[in-house]
């Protein structure tokens, strides 16, 4: 069993703190947090210490989930790797691009685990669409991540807050290179971008239109991703996953539609399936703590590396650049 412990107690903290509580590999000896009122409903609510400081939290895990504001992730992922830590990060990685890339170099070096909470891998709808995008090569693929207005998360860019999600699904689905990005944002009550759209075009010859407000009237979390022959639509919020294929065969048992097209060719037959994977429900932060916590005691790769939180990362810095000068970048190697 892994002793865990937490750093900060905030609103997602809280919602860590509960669901590791639930999971057999791991034994949560505490918290620190030097918010009082965080750390008194965290007490009371789930029954666990508070630690007075990070060193005495350390001392006592050899597992750090950390849940702190941003600004705080490089520090605490410092003290917590150095002493030999396994290191759990919410997204974003760190504050900054230079602070990721000394952390992986220290990780690196001492040897640990290191995970990042991109919570959309294990959406449900995710999931269930695995075996179609396993064999998928993406031509063209649109999101729309639109949430109503929240205070929390306010004070980094939307393309931070949010989009960030949709540029970790795209990169895990593209598998190349960035070529070229255009992008612009509006700032209509943060001193950041409130909605940004970035056009992203990868040296395959795929693109990806990417669109992130926190200012709208309705949520919406879709992502729909086009190839020559198939078409597949992710609903992350509503948990639905929809194919569409284009088969020469009409397959009853498989597919719940099959619609008959018209062909170029005499004889040629083809038809417009549609399948409705089945969508298993599960707690997607439940999920990733459950893996990082296999992927130490049975010492296999992180589901979501400390690379894959960079390069997402690394991508939303881009963006933002682009949206600060309103113009395009053309990426070099």
């Amino acid at each position: 069993m892994l002793k865990i412990g937490i750093l900060g107690v905030g609103h997602l903290g809280k919602i860590h703190l509960r669901l590791l509580q639930q999971i057999p590999d791991y034994q949560v000896v505490g918290f620190y947090d030097p918010d009082d009122a965080n750390a008194q409903v965290a007490v009371e609510q789930f029954g666990v210490k508070r630690f007075d400081s990070i060193k005495a939290l350390l001392a006592a895990v050899n597992v750090v989930d950390i849940v702190s504001p941003t600004i705080a992730h490089y520090e605490c992922a410092v003290a917590a790797v150095t002493l030999g830590k396994h290191v759990f990060i919410e997204k974003p990685f760190t504050s900054s691009l230079q602070e990721a890339e000394q952390l992986i170099t220290l990780i690196e070096e001492i040897g640990v685990k290191a995970q990042i909470g991109h919570v959309e891998r294990f959406n449900p709808a995710f999931l269930a669409a695995q075996d179609k995008l396993a064999s998928l090569q993406p031509l063209f693929i649109e999101t729309h991540r639109l949430a109503q207005f929240n205070p929390r998360g306010n004070d980094v860019s939307v393309v931070l807050d949010l989009m960030i999600h949709d540029l970790d699904i795209i990169l895990n689905l593209v598998q190349a290179p960035v070529k070229n990005i255009s992008a612009n944002g509006v700032a209509a009550i943060s001193k950041s971008s409130d909605i940004a759209n970035a056009r992203i075009e990868f040296i395959n010859g795929c693109v990806a239109n990417i669109t992130a407000s926190r200012l709208s009237l309705k949520n919406m979390r879709k992502t729909r991703i086009f190839q020559q022959d198939a078409y597949v639509s992710i609903d992350f919020l509503n948990k639905k996953t929809e194919v569409i294929q284009i088969s020469e065969q009409k397959d009853k048992d498989k597919y719940l539609q099959a619609l008959e097209l018209p062909s170029k060719t005499e004889g040629e037959n083809k038809f417009m399936v549609f399948d409705f994977p089945k969508v298993t429900p599960v707690n997607a932060i439940e999920m990733e703590l459950q893996l990082f916590a296999k992927s130490i005691l049975q010492n296999t790769p992180e589901v979501v590396s400390m690379y894959d939180g960079y390069n997402a990362m690394k991508l939303a810095y881009q963006i933002m650049e682009v949206i600060e000068q309103q113009s395009q970048v053309t990426i070099n190697g």
